[in-house]
């Protein structure tokens, strides 16, 4: 393998929660993540400077939807209690204050969505002039449903997973740097400062703010490429107020948006890139570059803090589970990295769907 990296697009938003059963149950009904990739009950050894320096029991699963776009990671502690954030997240806020996912008919799977659940704000038009809308989950975490096409599977939904995050920042400047440098969003597609309806329904959302949306100007490559698609970063600067640190006294893992992860390829080298950046690995789970074992799937996962101190994670998969019975699994270092999973293999995943 030659010395470059690739990210192959958004892998997960992790989602801290409160009860790991009723989350995923309504993530499912309302986004449709409803394919299991992998499902842990273990020990978090590797999180200490996130996890008060002590090794923390916890349940976590990987889901996504096959219509395209990241999974979610959502977890749960299961022995120490989670902590909610003390004070409502409001737009503009350090960290990750909204997630994204995609639908392909925005006002369409806004009717459908409001007919079952009422915390969702009405239709609005979002600075680039497509449709979108905020919903608000039951544990007060915000997703801003955009309009995107792009189909790999089509279960005839109307919504898929996730292809970006809003992310509060001091510096926009600086924090453009990183997202573009690293993690290769290197196309502006807007930069405006004003007030914008498209927030409204957040709090602190009709304040003045400065956003700038990024994408990636060349398709991604990898094996998991096409299951992503396209992804955006959107970086949040709130101008007339001092923005709080969502995670500001709490561990990694509680309620709330826990990081955004990236796919890799090539962890080396990306952390060589990463240190002449200046954003140093915080976390590196295979310092000796060995195999981190999670259960039904192996690899490398190391973390970043953006400017702001919001958790970047990277996952080099090693080994994966295709099928539980009969078992299949495939070494990911014996195969060409860049080619992408035919869709089959997807697929056979898809019998991993968990129902309601």
């Amino acid at each position: 393998m030659s010395n470059d990296f690739l990210i192959s697009g958004i892998q997960q938003t992790g989602v801290g929660c409160e009860d790991f059963a009723a989350s995923w149950r309504w993530y499912i009904d309302m986004f449709g993540m409803d394919v299991r990739i992998l499902e842990d009950d273990t020990v978090a050894e590797r999180m200490l400077p996130y996890t008060g320096g002590k090794a923390q029991k916890r349940h976590a699963c990987i889901a996504v939807n096959l219509q395209g776009g990241g999974g979610f990671e959502i977890w749960q502690y299961s022995e120490r209690k989670p902590v909610p954030c003390p004070f409502e997240v409001a737009a503009g806020d350090l960290g990750v204050f909204a997630a994204k996912i995609k639908s392909r008919d925005v006002a369409s799977y806004h009717k459908e969505l409001s007919a079952k659940y009422k915390d969702i704000s009405p239709l609005c038009t979002a600075p680039d002039g497509s449709q979108t809308f905020m919903v608000r989950d039951p544990w007060g975490n915000h997703f801003k449903v955009v309009e995107d096409n792009y189909i790999f599977i089509d279960q005839g939904k109307l919504g898929g997973g996730i292809v970006g995050s809003m992310i509060g920042c001091s510096d926009i400047e600086k924090s453009t740097k990183l997202y573009r440098d690293l993690l290769g969003y290197d196309q502006m597609v807007y930069d405006q400062t004003g007030s914008f309806d498209d927030l409204g329904f957040m709090a602190g959302g009709d304040g003045r703010f400065r956003r700038v949306l990024l994408r990636e100007s060349s398709r991604r490559r990898g094996a998991f490429a096409p299951l992503y698609g396209p992804g955006s970063i959107e970086l949040v600067q709130a101008l007339d107020r001092q923005p709080r640190k969502t995670f500001e006294g709490r561990y990694w893992g509680d309620p709330g948006f826990i990081q955004i992860c990236f796919d890799v390829t090539n962890m080396r080298a990306l952390e060589q890139r990463a240190n002449e950046l200046g954003y140093p690995f915080t976390v590196d789970s295979c310092k000796d570059n060995g195999h981190f074992d999670m259960g039904e799937a192996s690899g490398h996962f190391t973390y970043i803090e953006d400017p702001d101190g919001t958790l970047i994670e990277f996952v080099e998969a090693h080994k994966l589970t295709i099928m539980k019975h009969p078992h299949i699994t495939i070494d990911m270092l014996k195969r060409d990295r860049e080619k992408a999973f035919p869709k089959l293999f997807f697929r056979l995943m898809a019998l991993n769907k968990v129902k309601l």
